[in-house]
């Protein structure tokens, strides 16, 4: 999908597209003041943002930890530790089919799983097991192709980047592929559009750096996912994957890619075709230290 540079118009009317039982479970509201996105223009938005019938294409690789803390911006983000001096790296596509109040987009998601100021950073568990509170992601590249989601971004001091996301079908898998300004391609990702069925209804936290602090916002999502595991990938590093499934060029955009030592076998592929999901506002009070 190209990039959208234009957000000067009115807020899309598209209320209707939002019917489904999981987006009941919501209040919706405006923030307490318009979001300015440049000088001129400022628009009341309506949160949590609610996405409908998303095509959701991730992939989950294993990375060396030390080289994931070091992209983390304060100490006490914890890189989720995995075996063998390793954490992991999430790659999601999203074609965001309908969204409150904005034309569709594309987004290419780049993810570390964390814990916020841990106790003890407890190995896999957080992972796998929905009891850790602390838990989180943490975005490091979010390119997208509407101009309006990057300044959006701004409300959660998001890294987003208005840039030409693809998404598409290829040979039974979901193909996503990020590109710099000049049209080169900088990470593909294929995931396969097959495995066991599971029912995902999850509620998890987004953490990001906000005018110099820190702050988390929930989001939620629900959606029947086909999921490939590679359990193998946790006792044996350095495996050598049956395809390549990850392609990180040597271009300015990739370097934080190529910086985390990303592993060529797969750990797990997850794939909807029909998620829903939202993405609330950054909740106050809720802040760690920065020091």
């Amino acid at each position: 999908m190209k990039p959208n540079f234009d957000y000067g118009g009115p807020l899309l009317k598209n209320e209707a597209k939002f019917q489904d039982p999981f987006f009941s479970r919501f209040h919706l509201r405006e923030a307490p003041a318009p979001f300015q996105l440049d000088e001129k223009i400022s628009k009341s938005y309506l949160f949590p943002i609610f996405y409908a019938d998303v095509t959701c294409a991730i992939g989950i690789f294993m990375c060396d930890y030390a080289k994931a803390q070091v992209i983390m911006p304060h100490s006490r983000m914890k890189p989720v530790k995995m075996t063998r001096g390793r954490s992991v790296v999430v790659l999601a596509c999203y074609e965001y089919k309908n969204v409150m109040n904005l034309k569709p987009y594309n987004e290419f998601a780049m993810m570390i799983p964390i814990m916020a100021d841990p106790i003890v950073n407890v190995p896999v568990l957080p992972m796998v097991l929905p009891f850790f509170r602390k838990f989180g992601y943490y975005a490091f590249g979010i390119p997208v192709t509407s101009k309006e989601n990057q300044l959006r971004g701004k409300i959660w001091g998001l890294p987003k980047v208005t840039r030409e996301v693809d998404i598409f079908e290829q040979g039974g898998d979901c193909v996503g592929i990020a590109k710099e300004d000049s049209g080169t391609p900088y990470v593909e990702l294929r995931v396969p559009m097959r495995g066991s069925i599971t029912e995902f209804d999850v509620t998890t936290n987004l953490y990001s750096r906000l005018d110099g602090d820190f702050v988390r916002s929930e989001v939620c999502f629900k959606g029947s996912f086909k999921v490939t595991k590679y359990t193998k990938c946790l006792a044996r590093k350095g495996l050598k994957p049956d395809r390549p499934y990850l392609k990180i060029a040597d271009t300015p955009s990739a370097q934080i890619l190529r910086s985390l030592d990303i592993e060529e076998h797969p750990f797990q592929f997850r794939y909807a075709q029909h998620m829903n999901s939202t993405l609330d506002l950054p909740k106050p009070g809720i802040r760690f230290p920065t020091g």
